[in-house]
């Protein structure tokens, strides 16, 4: 970013459970492991166009740390993104294929993914917003200095994560993002 651009807002979304469906697997929301299992949430690809049409830059942030654990390969997990890349708007996909045990910055909820792709996009963390299902996904934006919204899942904690808003529908967050620009 040269001197006279202005830092751009951004939406960063998580991946499982935002844009794409999750996988039960044994009664736990989990991660699709195959192009197969991978199904967008029908209301993503209109929301991020309307989000796109109003000047944000948008970025995938996830956990997926079934590449560490040998459940997925790399290259299973490249054709995801790839699929998510053809039918979504998205500048940028970053993901941290650490687990816990690894203790790196990048893995939510530490911020090290959005604090990246925002020095490197020259993006407006205040004027920002990330969009998660989990309650690590709300701590990593408020670390990162964006406001924060939580879709609302059977199992995720709800109201109780500090989260700026809390809405049912991706597209429900428009009401609150495209009313702060």
């Amino acid at each position: 970013m040269n001197d006279t651009e202005r830092p751009r807002p951004a939406v960063f979304l998580d991946r499982d459970g935002v844009l794409n469906r999750v996988v039960m697997r044994d009664g736990k929301a989990a991660s699709p492991r195959s192009v197969e299992e991978l199904q967008i949430e029908p209301d993503a690809p209109a929301t991020l166009a309307a989000l796109k049409a109003a000047g944000y830059l948008l970025f995938v942030v996830t956990n997926q740390p079934d590449v560490r654990r040998g459940l997925m390969s790399v290259e299973t997990l490249d054709a995801l993104h790839a699929r998510l890349a053809e039918s979504l708007p998205l500048d940028e996909i970053a993901a941290c294929l650490h687990d816990n045990v690894d203790a790196c910055a990048c893995r939510k909820p530490k911020p090290g993914l959005v604090l990246d792709l925002a020095e490197r996009h020259g993006v407006d963390l205040g004027r920002s917003w990330l969009i998660g299902d989990q309650e690590r996904d709300v701590a990593c934006g408020a670390a990162a200095g964006c406001n924060t919204i939580l879709l609302e899942r059977d199992y995720n904690s709800g109201t109780d994560t500090g989260a700026s808003q809390v809405v049912e529908r991706l597209s429900q967050s428009l009401a609150y993002i495209l009313k702060a620009i």
